[in-house]
Order: C-alpha cells, then structure tokens, then sequence
C-alpha cells in the first residue's frame, strides 16, 4: 500500500517557483515550471500519515498490526553553500546600500532571514545589551537572545542612526519594511564571481564560523536558535582546510609526544645465571 502510494506520488507533477520573473500576458510573474515532488516533500507526507495511524492506535480504534511498515526516502545531500569572510565582504560590495546591513546581521547573527527581516527596535534593548526574537518570529516558537556586541552593535547603530519613526522594523528602506531582494541577491552574487548561493547560506556560515572559532556545539546551537545538533551532520560543517588542520595538530601532538620520556620502564629479560 505505501510502495503504490510513493509510486504514484513520484509519478505527480508540482508546480515549483523558479525565482526567475518572466512577462504572461503583459504582466510580470514568477516562473514555475513543472517537477515531480522531492524526497523530503514525500518523506513530510509519510510522517503524517505515520502520526494518524498512531492516533487511531492510541485511541484503541486500531491495533498495531494495522500500522503498516513506512521506509522513509533517502534525502537529497545537504547544501554546501558557505561563505568565508572574504568572500562574504566581496558579495556585499556589490548589493546595493541598503541592503548590506541587513545582510551582514544574518551573518553576524546566524538568524534565519524572515527573524531578521520583522525585528522590531521595541526588540533592541541597548540598556541590557541584548536584543530579543520574539517567539512568532521564531521558527521554533522559541525565544532567543543575541547579545548586542561587536560587529551586531555596530550594524544596530548604524540602522539606528537613518531610523524611521514611521516604520518599526530595524531594517528598512524609505520608511518601509525591506522588500524581497531575490534577484539582487542573485545579481550580487554573480557580479562577485561566487557560485550559486542562497541567502540561508549565510546561517550556515555563521555556524561555521562560530566552530571555527572554538565555540562548543552546545553554546552554537544556543546561539543560532537550533535545537538539535543534527545541524553539525546536515550542514556539512567541516571542509578541506578544516581536515587538513586536524591532520596537522595530530602530527603535532605525536611528535610533541615522542619526545617525552616513557611513564613504563621498559621490561627486563631475566638475566641468566652463570654455571
């Protein structure tokens, strides 16, 4: 029964939004083009239909034998997408003004894109030093704190100081909440010679950045908002100079090692007694 349903899902065509813009009939939409759905959209399906039958079974409507058997699909590999400082200062070169503030706070902060974008100054509290998501913002529901230091305070200050009393978002342009900005963000990208590059990159490049830096995995999930570390496997933090440095402190240590004199003496062999 689950095979034939998987079958015929495959066998579906959604409409998925390119982001390209494209004119219909004199106007300007988004592209969608036809796709089957993904993995992970089947996988969502299963796990609802996973949670129904286990409401029958907790209501005594159903056994367990009724529960038929639900192998999830295997997912698509992660995204790669990171951005070093450098390259990060090369992308916001080329985004316009008002935009790059708002995008070096989400790679500042590691906050998802819409948490950023509804920030509110009743948020910013410079008294205590923090500013506070609010849990409906939070894709979590959960409330997060980020301390308001370094390069965050900055980039508060600055946006502080063209502030619209009209308008309450942090991150606005001419008294009004920042639109989306797909396709500049597109073009900015292309015009730093970076690859493809979408903008909860900048998430994960935070999270990156916060590991390199030696931050635990415990006080970077706490940072960022992520509640599980499943993020350290699914974002593929680690790279090839990240490998190569681990390579480099081990050889270190070893030989740092060798050259200590041994904690066991060595064994004796028993010495034999002359006749």
């Amino acid at each position: 029964m689950i095979s034939a349903y998987v079958a015929k899902r495959r066998a579906m065509l959604v409409k998925r939004a390119t982001g390209n813009k494209i004119i219909v009939n004199v106007k300007t939409v988004v592209e969608r083009v036809e796709q089957p759905p993904s993995n992970g959209t089947i996988n969502f399906e299963l796990a609802l239909l996973r949670r129904a039958f286990n409401i029958q079974v907790e209501a005594r409507k159903l056994s367990r034998d009724h529960v038929p058997v639900m192998p999830m699909l295997e997912k698509s590999k992660p995204r790669q997408g990171f951005l070093d400082p450098a390259e990060f200062d090369a992308l916001v070169a080329k985004l316009p003004e008002h935009l790059r503030d708002a995008v070096r706070f989400l790679y500042a902060s590691g906050w998802r894109k819409n948490e950023a974008m509804t920030l509110e100054w009743r948020d910013v509290d410079f008294q205590n030093g923090v500013i506070r998501l609010r849990a409906e913002h939070s894709k979590n529901k959960q409330t997060r704190v980020l301390p308001l230091a370094d390069e965050v305070l900055e980039i508060i200050k600055r946006a502080r100081s063209t502030r619209s009393l009209a308008c309450p978002f942090v991150f606005q342009h001419d008294g009004a909440k920042l639109p989306t900005f797909r396709k500049v963000w597109a073009n900015a990208y292309k015009a730093a010679g970076l690859g493809r590059l979408v903008i909860h990159d900048l998430r994960r490049s935070a999270v990156r950045n916060l590991v390199r830096a030696g931050v635990s995995e415990s006080v970077a999930m706490g940072f960022t908002g992520h509640k599980t570390r499943s993020i350290f496997d699914r974002y593929d933090i680690l790279d090839k100079r990240d490998l190569e440095a681990a390579s480099a402190k081990l050889a270190s240590y070893v030989r740092e090692r060798a050259q200590e004199e041994p904690k066991v003496a060595a064994p004796q062999l028993p010495q034999r007694k002359s006749a």
